[in-house]
């Protein structure tokens, strides 16, 4: 799938905004894919403020919100019913040439990808919220990608929903 070009800037302008949430209700989304993997209804949501994935029982929201303060965790792990999640993020910061090769890696991917959704904020085109899910042998792997062409940072997260 290729990018979706988006009219709304987004809000977030820096990786120390982002902040992560489970359970949260679904926000206004700027684009939104349904999904079935592995039997799992999955909803891919990209917010101007980042990114929603709603899989199963998780609702993992990663975005500047208001009335929290920023930072995401290294990990995080949680139980839901039958199924263990997991989270986990980084942050990188890279020089401006590197920054546009990881930039143009992860819009690729998610072109080939089957299963993504990505949009590309106006003012640049490598200012990008790209995310993908696949299927695990026992439940669900997601990964998402923002990315601040301003600061030369990209946040990565990698989630994992298994079956207990």
């Amino acid at each position: 799938m290729s990018g979706i070009a988006l009219t709304t800037p987004y809000l977030d302008t820096d990786a120390d905004q982002l902040s992560f949430t489970l359970g949260r209700p679904a926000r206004e989304a700027l684009a939104v894919r349904d999904l079935t993997v592995g039997g799992l209804d999955v909803q891919l949501r990209l917010l101007g403020a980042s990114h929603q994935v709603f899989a199963g029982p998780v609702r993992e929201t990663v975005a500047c919100l208001p009335g929290f303060e920023g930072g995401l965790p290294d990990a995080a792990a949680q139980d839901f019913d039958d199924w263990n999640y997991q989270f986990g993020a980084r942050v990188q910061h890279f020089a401006a040439v590197e920054f546009s090769k990881q930039v143009a890696q992860i819009r690729s991917r998610s072109d080939e990808h089957p299963q993504a959704l990505y949009g590309i904020f106006p003012g640049s085109p490598e200012a990008v919220t790209a995310l993908t899910v696949e299927r695990q042998s026992t439940g669900l792997s997601w990964r998402t990608w923002h990315t601040y062409p301003q600061s030369g940072q990209i946040v990565a997260t990698h989630t994992r929903l298994e079956a207990r």
